[in-house]
């Protein structure tokens, strides 16, 4: 009998589409050993109470621990604690976590790393990390998010937020509500090399900033590091909460939608991760956090508010393509506009004169019309609208038309058909 771990890496082998064959060869077992485990699953082992002595106060919950991990090896003790103590159970970590130790998947040992540790207010550190999520609001499809987020140095705090791009624009946007949930800058924010923070290297390997980055840090007063190339781990503090917030918050869940999603996720920031003892620190990460933030640089008078300057033509119907979404525009304006983008704002100047203004949407094929830009349109198919906005995906509303436009339509049909 092979063991769990080698087991479930002869599945994941086999859902890769190896052969039997194949798999035999990179693993060293005989063919038909790979083909029983192919066929058969995992034959996870079964733990009991001891047979004598006082019954086991975590018996009760092997069997929902064990479909758990089968479901989702990778989630954490911690979380699967929780779960069972919802559950009534009142035993010690320790036993959740031998338990699951038996029946997990083996790994191999890992090299040591080296920490450091950054003074408070010092450092922040700033990634994105992709998801994949099916929306109960949108069942059979699955979608890309990415997590944007920001963890101070010395008190390990987490602010993060899922985002459905990691543009530009969205990363200027996710600092800026970054430092207000915060309430301060840190001295600086430590960069993986994506291409929103850094274009490259200069002639003598400097390192080159997005400008409008650079235009955010010196607006907040921070100073951008890039890590060096190859050497993620640098950025260690916000990789590894990374995969603390998979296991301990993603797997496991349903979402309705984004909103869900970030909704969940803040309550799980304020009701477990920040108020945890972190496992490196030893300390409470909120009273840390509250040590830290008075290390804060204080937030500036204004918020950010650089401009994105774009060229654009008018659709026929009047609307503006940014960023993937469509945004109104009065009637009759001009067929070219000029289009100014903040991390927060879309507006549309016709003559250099401000004609319509707009929430930035997220997503893809979102649209945003202003109902005072439509002035041909019949009143009341105007109030149909309240709030004066209309929000959905293209092809969602039929434009509205008099009806004695159809009355002269049947009118004329019915002219033909006489004889």
């Amino acid at each position: 009998m092979i063991r769990l771990g080698e087991a479930m890496m002869i599945l994941e082998l086999h859902r890769q589409g190896l052969s039997v064959t194949a798999i035999a060869r990179r693993t060293g077992r005989d063919p038909k050993t790979v083909r029983k485990y192919v066929e058969r699953g995992i034959e996870v082992p079964v733990y009991g109470p001891r047979q004598s002595g006082r019954p086991s106060k975590i018996a009760p919950y092997m069997e929902f621990l064990r479909e758990r991990v089968i479901a989702f090896p990778e989630l954490t003790a911690t979380r699967l604690t929780r779960e069972i103590r919802e559950m009534g159970y009142v035993g010690a970590y320790t036993a959740v976590k031998r338990y699951l130790a038996a029946i997990r998947p083996d790994h191999d040992p890992k090299p040591y790393e080296v920490r450091f540790e950054t003074k408070a207010g010092l450092q922040a550190q700033v990634d994105f990390a992709r998801f994949v999520v099916e929306f109960t609001d949108e069942p059979g499809s699955t979608r890309i998010v990415w997590l944007f987020s920001l963890v101070l140095g010395y008190s390990r705090f987490i602010f993060a937020r899922y985002v459905l791009h990691q543009d530009l624009q969205t990363l200027l946007r996710c600092h800026c509500q970054a430092f207000e949930a915060i309430g301060g800058v840190p001295i600086e924010i430590l960069y993986d090399r994506m291409k929103t923070a850094v274009t490259g290297e200069d002639d003598q390997g400097h390192i080159v900033y997005n400008t409008s980055l650079l235009a955010l840090a010196k607006h907040y007063r921070f100073q951008p590091r890039a890590c060096r190339p190859y050497r993620a781990k640098t950025k260690g503090k916000v990789e590894r909460p990374f995969r603390y917030i998979r296991e301990d918050f993603f797997l496991g869940r349903s979402f309705r939608n984004l909103e869900d999603l970030n909704a969940q996720l803040a309550d799980w920031l304020g009701t477990v991760a920040n108020v945890r003892v972190h496992g490196t620190t030893q300390r409470i990460v909120a009273e840390a956090f509250a040590e830290e933030q008075s290390e804060l640089q204080h937030l500036p008078e204004h918020r950010f508010d650089a401009v994105l300057r774009l060229e654009r033509r008018v659709s026929s119907d009047g609307l503006v393509a940014v960023g993937g979404n469509y945004y109104s525009v009065p009637d009759r304006t001009r067929r070219i506009v000029e289009v100014e983008q903040t991390p927060d704002i879309i507006r549309v100047l016709d003559g250099g004169v401000v004609v319509a203004e707009h929430p930035v949407l997220e997503g893809r094929k979102q649209y945003r019309i202003d109902r005072r830009h439509r002035t041909g349109r019949p009143q009341r198919a105007l109030d149909h609208h309240r709030g004066g906005m209309t929000l959905g995906r293209i092809g969602d509303f039929v434009p509205r038309r008099p009806l004695a436009i159809y009355d002269a339509i049947g009118a004329g049909l019915a002219m033909e058909q006489r004889p």
